[in-house]
């Protein structure tokens, strides 16, 4: 089956080797999937196109150890030209993830191929205008937030003036309602949050430093998986 008609956001990991404290991204990778985390962007605005090849081929590789390559969704965030050549080279990326200032989306679809996975980010607000007036044909998932401030995308979610601008749990109820497609949301998200941001309608969270930063990555994964999937 296509990942494409198959994906699982519930609990999605983004990283890259800038997020480790030193340690070996693949096995941080690792540890959040055995804990049950359903999807992994490799992200990074410091390594080098070989370096983020290399570290699609290990997640692969770490996903693939588990058995979970039909059931867990791997991405690279905004390089299509990463996840074209790992593809070239026999990796299994599934997609790519951009922002509304990167890569087209249709862009993506087009040199990807229609079983691939799309996803995109933007500010709440302008991706509540976007579902509105806007083709999502070509997208499968939305990434929105910040749900708080956060270390590890210091730009996301700020106004003209420079200030982050965070999103309240009615805005994303809002998104959810709004949008034809799934929806997960981070930003500084923790374990406490998640109830409540389950409420709210949408299909997952993501996070970087809450897994990929812990002192114990599997038992924060593990933490925040049982969190979200705990009876309501």
């Amino acid at each position: 089956m296509s990942m494409r008609k198959n994906f699982d956001l519930s609990a999605y990991l983004v990283i890259g080797p800038e997020n480790t404290n030193g340690r070996p991204a693949a096995r941080t990778i690792a540890e959040a999937v055995r804990a049950g985390f359903t999807f992994v962007q490799i992200r990074s605005k410091t390594a080098e196109a070989r370096e983020l090849i290399e570290l699609t081929r290990a997640a692969a590789e770490v996903i693939a150890a588990q058995e979970k390559s039909e059931r867990v969704a791997l991405v690279v965030n905004d390089r299509l030209d990463v996840a074209l050549a790992a593809r070239d080279a026999g990796v299994k990326v599934d997609g790519v993830h951009v922002g509304q200032s990167d890569i087209p989306p249709e862009t993506c679809r087009k040199y990807l191929g229609e079983d691939a996975v799309v996803g995109l980010s933007a500010r709440t607000s302008a991706l509540i205008d976007y579902v509105r007036a806007c083709d999502t044909s070509c997208i499968d998932y939305f990434g929105a937030g910040p749900l708080h401030a956060t270390a590890t995308k210091p730009d996301a979610g700020r106004d003209a003036a420079g200030h982050v601008v965070t999103r309240s749990l009615a805005e994303l109820s809002g998104l959810h309602r709004a949008s034809p497609l799934p929806v997960v949301v981070g930003g500084g998200v923790k374990e406490c949050d998640l109830p409540a941001l389950r409420e709210t309608g949408v299909e997952g969270f993501f996070v970087v430093s809450a897994v990929a930063s812990a002192a114990h990555p599997f038992a924060a994964a593990d933490a925040l998986v049982r969190a979200w999937r705990a009876p309501r």
